[in-house]
């Protein structure tokens, strides 16, 4: 599925073209800044499929109505340390800083706080509010689940029943790069599927299951055909992704569904016997603690630096060059990316090139906006 070829584009030319095809949409100028540069933050990093390949669907979704410009949290329930927030179908980029922000603000001044966020779009890379919280000292986790997104069949079925449901932990390290671990409890992220689908890196085997219960690497199970024109959705084929870890995985994205889709309100993926697919949205569970109110003559931030230490310094198995911490590798992606620039599959580049002569754009424009 995979392919060498790509295009490269730099960073500061792939903003300043996302950020023109958002604003031209209608969001306002700090949203269309924050949508570009959180996108093209995760293909830095190397989350491709957290990336720029969202921009056509994210377009399309402001056309349907399906995510909402423009909008502010309203507030459910708040005191001193908790607080539910409605997102109102609002850029995740958007309604997710503004709920993180809140949760900062509490836990700076209670030391603990928790935000349940109901009914937000897309939240992007989740790794983006744990190194958020992370900047301003503060460690977090955030457990997040997609209601209406049945893209993974449960361990041991074949089915859709469970969305992709993110995990992420966040530590700061004093005087050091934080420690971040963001991961989908799928066999890979959806993102990764439509990164193969469009000529990217070929997804591991057994990352889906098709229609007869038989493993594949192969994306087509998950999006059927797409008609021309379209930008692929998940839910045209008729097979699902796998959990990654079997039983463990499974067990870990319905927590994922208790959490961040029950107990915020903002609903799990799906329930039996309903006629329609329910309205997608992203529920997200956030925990934020002040490392500050608990380290007591820097013993806290002493044993992460020794341990990460410890961890490092162990022996690479075969053909591992070095051991990492959670983290490590995206900022080695960052490093060279951002001297490279981003590696993106030419069918990528020409769906986004495509979304923006949608939007209007002449191709004089388009020459000015990624002539680097």
């Amino acid at each position: 599925m995979g392919t060498t070829s790509e295009v490269r584009i730099a960073p500061d030319v792939m903003i300043g073209l996302t950020r023109a095809m958002f604003a031209r949409a209608g969001c306002s100028e700090k949203e269309a800044r924050d949508i570009a540069e959180r996108l093209t933050g995760a293909n830095l990093r190397g989350h491709d499929s957290h990336g720029v390949i969202r921009v056509p669907r994210y377009l399309e979704w402001i056309e349907s109505g399906r995510q909402k410009i423009n909008q502010t949290i309203d507030i459910v329930m708040e005191n001193d340390v908790m607080a539910v927030v409605d997102g109102k179908y609002g850029f995740g980029q958007s309604v997710g800083e503004q709920t993180v922000d809140l949760g900062l603000k509490k836990v700076k001044a209670q030391g603990l706080a928790l935000t349940a966020l109901r009914n937000a779009g897309h939240l992007g890379r989740i790794g983006d509010w744990a190194e958020r919280a992370a900047a301003a000292g503060i460690a977090s986790m955030h457990m997040v689940n997609v209601r209406g997104s049945l893209l993974v069949a449960p361990f041991g079925g074949r089915e859709r029943r469970m969305g992709t449901s993110p995990f992420c932990i966040g530590v700061p390290v004093e005087g050091g790069d934080p420690v971040v671990h963001d991961f989908a409890t799928s066999t890979v992220a959806e993102g990764k599927a439509l990164v193969a689908l469009k000529g990217g890196k070929a997804l591991p085997e057994g990352s889906l299951i098709d229609a007869e219960g038989k493993l594949t690497n192969d994306p087509w199970p998950l999006y059927g055909d797409v008609p021309a024109g379209k930008a692929p959705e998940p839910y045209g084929g008729p097979g699902a992704l796998t959990p990654f870890g079997g039983h463990k995985g499974s067990g870990l994205n319905f927590m994922m569904e208790m959490m961040a889709g029950a107990l915020t309100g903002s609903g799990c993926a799906g329930g039996p016997d309903e006629p329609e697919r329910r309205p997608f949205c992203n529920g997200m569970l956030s925990v934020f603690i002040d490392p500050a109110r608990m380290d007591s003559g820097h013993a806290m931030a002493d044993e992460i630096r020794s341990y990460i230490a410890f961890v490092k310094n162990t022996r690479p198995a075969d053909g591992i060059p070095e051991v990492l911490v959670p983290g490590e590798k995206e900022r080695m992606t960052l490093t060279e990316r951002s001297a490279g620039g981003l590696p993106l599959a030419p069918e990528v580049w020409e769906d986004i090139l495509a979304a923006a002569r949608k939007l209007g754009f002449t191709d004089s424009e388009l020459h000015d906006l990624t002539v680097a």
